[in-house]
């Protein structure tokens, strides 16, 4: 039989008063669901607040009111504004009505703030998960994760929400928290589908310890009905009338959309707690991390006042830039890490990491955040490692792509922002989309060569430029994406990855399918070495490599050994890794580094720890392949622009402005062409060992005689008897050469002429 309220005093046999009063945590108590029958009674009562400043942005919002003497049971009501919520704070008066217990707002308890278990993190297992009833089994309780996406079509295994087979008001979900909880809330969130609307719009909160005997939470005399959903995407949070101790939880949905069906996706807030004679509330795990990082989501503000203080501990190091500004304003700030910042060093390979691209994705944001921190701490103690990282790469740290997008996310907070709340500009651009399409300007040129309308030299496969109509001032193109574009014209970058959220897998380029098919493998000339990248972030990363590990959404990644090329996933044209490669020298992938797009802040330790070897291994990879310096043979200068191309890899390279080279390459031989405006082309076999170290193939070029006598004639010198020779030499080849192939095509004529006269050909 259920209680008839779900605000209970602890029900404890205590032995002395004493004991009691050992109980009582800053002047509240809040009560233990008993699991021993229902005719046991309540020995005593008190009243609990709950910290409304938790939750200040919510405009309905849960308190309690003092009981009175003619009632035994508690009464709540809504309140609405600040005002109200103060006074609900004031005078509560126990059940004997002779003592009276003042608390003010900011005096209760800070361990009612109370995290997520994880339903939507995966944290909280499958197994933890029951329902009374499920259409099918992608429809079944292990679905009912907050923002759980669904496949394409209804009706697979992996649709985005639980649903109830029966449309009454006796359906349930359930979870179990395995250990006793301080359950403060639930957020719920309807179906995520193209094709169905299905929500709940009421509900009922149920507290178990047994999982048999359930108390409702109750409204004074009535049982309290919660609000629930009005779309399929906003996320609502309803918070308990007092934060109550259980180990299951349910959901009883009351009401729903009434063209749809029992439909919810959900995440349960709730503090772990000892045991019943030791009540101390766990609002956040302990750290799982060595570091003693700055573990929390950082604003705008906050975010510049970190770095700063990076910069501040490691002034030698480090070095913080701006390459433009969002539309709202807000600037792009740059963290460099180098052991000479502000400039670039002939040979040192240039690395960035880019986060935030997304502004509700936003693991990636902290991780670079702790990776300045980390990095910044382990050079000044003498780690060999960040030591060699930082003296032999440049770095560059970009925390926030979308600063627009991300202060709204975090406005909503971790669970509230939904799944698509901050991922567009203010302007609603996709900044992964809004770079210019090079994949379909390379295909076309591919096969008008094919064709014959084309000659294969006048097609580059590398620098393609920009479309006109991209650079014009009325193009669709966000004042984001034109800074970052410019910031990789501006800087040699070799080696990037672009960190976004929601999936746990790494992807790499091509992301544009050919002929806009929605899914297709389009592997890049350089497919190989880009599959080991995905393959040394993802075989690092703790999250991915775990066997035991479940699909976050719809993909099975894990049979792909946590990579996949990205048109293989879905076709992205637009992106800013496949312009990366084929605008600049620089290979970038995108890491996945999460099911959920915004952990809670008690979850970025741990993901620290996941993340930490996969950031550092990652970096290393800048120096793999071969480096080297393009110079003019007689004056050693370093010649820009020069094209350095590999054998059986349609995608060449250039060399920076100062001559220096780096191409990513597997283990093996290579031959390798390079060659420059008015230089003879020059050939070397490099070759790349195993190690993690580039190997050095400098190259040295020599000036054309037509090249020479340009530069002389250009600033009205005299021709050097020597070079007077070798153009005489040059002309005389070059006469030779074009009398044999006059001499052939006569040779050809002729012989066609004479079959023309023979008496066989006069006979026809």
């Amino acid at each position: 039989m259920e209680r008839s309220f779900c605000i209970l005093s602890a029900v404890i046999i205590l032995i002395t008063l004493d004991i009691f009063a050992a109980l009582v945590i800053d002047a509240t108590t809040v009560g233990y669901l008993s699991n021993t029958s229902t005719a046991a009674t309540l020995s005593r009562a008190a009243s609990v607040t709950v910290n409304s400043s938790i939750h200040p942005d919510y405009s309905t919002v849960w308190t309690t009111q003092p009981p009175t003497k003619a009632s035994n049971s508690f009464t709540t009501t809504v309140k609405n504004n600040q005002k109200d919520r103060e006074d609900s704070e004031e005078n509560h008066i126990n059940k004997d009505g002779d003592e009276t217990v003042e608390s003010k707002r900011e005096d209760a308890p800070k361990a009612l703030d109370c995290p997520p278990l994880g339903v939507e993190s995966l944290r909280v297992d499958d197994s933890q998960l029951q329902a009374s009833s499920y259409q099918r089994t992608g429809l079944g309780p292990h679905r009912g994760r907050l923002n759980m996406q669904s496949g394409i079509e209804d009706g697979d295994l992996y649709d985005g929400a639980w649903c109830a087979e029966y449309k009454d008001q006796n359906q349930w979900f359930e979870v179990d928290a395995i250990h006793l909880t301080l359950f403060s809330g639930v957020i719920l969130q309807g179906r995520s589908s193209i094709w169905s609307w299905d929500w709940v719009q009421t509900y009922k909160v149920q507290l178990s310890n047994d999982s048999v005997s359930w108390v409702t939470c109750m409204n004074g005399s009535q049982e309290a009905v919660f609000e629930g959903n009005q779309d399929t995407d906003t996320p609502v949070l309803g918070l308990l009338p007092v934060p109550t101790v259980a180990r299951f939880i349910r959901i009883n949905p009351q009401t729903w959309y009434i063209n749809g069906s029992i439909c919810l996706r959900t995440e349960i807030l709730g503090c772990r707690v000892r045991g019943p004679r030791d009540p101390v509330y766990f609002s956040e795990p302990e750290s799982r991390s060595k570091e003693a990082l700055d573990f929390k989501h950082h604003n705008y503000k906050e975010m510049r006042k970190l770095m700063k203080s990076v910069t501040e501990e490691c002034p030698d190091i480090t070095r913080i830039y701006t390459i433009g500004k969002s539309y709202n304003g807000l600037k792009m700030y740059v963290m460099e890490i180098s052991d000479n910042p502000g400039k670039h060093e002939l040979g040192e390979p240039e690395f960035r990491y880019v986060a935030g691209m997304h502004g509700n994705e936003v693991l990636g944001r902290e991780l670079v955040l702790n990776l300045m921190q980390y990095m910044c701490r382990e050079y000044k103690r003498g780690n060999q490692r960040i030591v060699r990282l930082i003296t032999e790469t440049r770095i560059h740290l970009l925390p926030s792509m979308n600063p627009d997008g991300y202060e709204g996310a975090h406005e909503k907070g971790s669970e509230l922002a939904g799944w698509g709340y901050g991922r567009y500009t203010v302007e609603g651009i996709d900044l992964n989309h809004n770079f210019p399409d090079l994949n379909n300007i390379l295909w076309d040129s591919q096969e008008w060569v094919t064709a014959g309308y084309m000659d294969k030299s006048n097609v580059s496969n590398h620098y393609i430029p920009i479309p006109e109509y991209y650079t014009k001032e009325d193009a669709f193109v966000a004042p984001e994406t034109r800074a970052v574009i410019s910031w990789m014209q501006d800087i040699p970058f070799v080696l990037s990855a672009n960190l976004h959220g929601g999936e746990l897998v790494v992807v790499y380029p091509y992301d544009c399918t050919r002929d806009w098919i929605p899914k297709e493998n389009t592997p890049t000339p350089d497919d190989g070495f880009f599959r080991w990248l995905a393959t040394v972030y993802a075989s690092t990363n703790l999250a991915m490599a775990n066997p035991d590990r479940r699909i976050c959404h719809i993909d099975d990644f894990q049979r792909r050994n946590n990579i996949i090329n990205g048109g293989a996933w879905h076709t992205v044209p637009g992106s800013m890794s496949d312009f990366s490669y084929l605008h600049t020298n620089c290979f970038e992938v995108t890491v996945e580094l999460s099911c959920d797009k915004f952990p809670h802040v008690s979850e970025l330790p741990v993901e620290w720890e996941n993340n930490k070897e996969s950031l550092l291994v990652y970096m290393e990879q800048v120096h793999r392949g071969i480096k080297g310096v393009v110079r003019d043979k007689l004056t050693r200068k370093g010649l820009a622009d020069a094209i350095v191309k590999v054998e059986d890899h349609d995608h060449d390279i250039r060399s920076a402005a100062d001559g220096d080279y780096w191409r990513l390459l597997n283990p093996g031989e290579y031959k390798v062409v390079v060659w420059a405006e008015g230089y003879f082309p020059s050939m070397r076999r490099c070759r790349v060992g195993m190690e993690p170290r580039a190997t050095i193939c400098d190259f040295g070029l020599i000036k054309t005689p037509q090249q020479r006598l340009k530069e002389i004639r250009a600033k009205g010198g005299k021709i050097p008897q020597d070079l007077q020779l070798r153009l005489r030499a040059l002309r005389l080849r070059k006469l030779r050469a074009s009398t044999k192939a006059i001499n052939r095509r006569r040779e050809s004529q002729q012989k066609k002429a004479r079959r023309a006269r023979s008496p066989r050909a006069q006979g026809a």
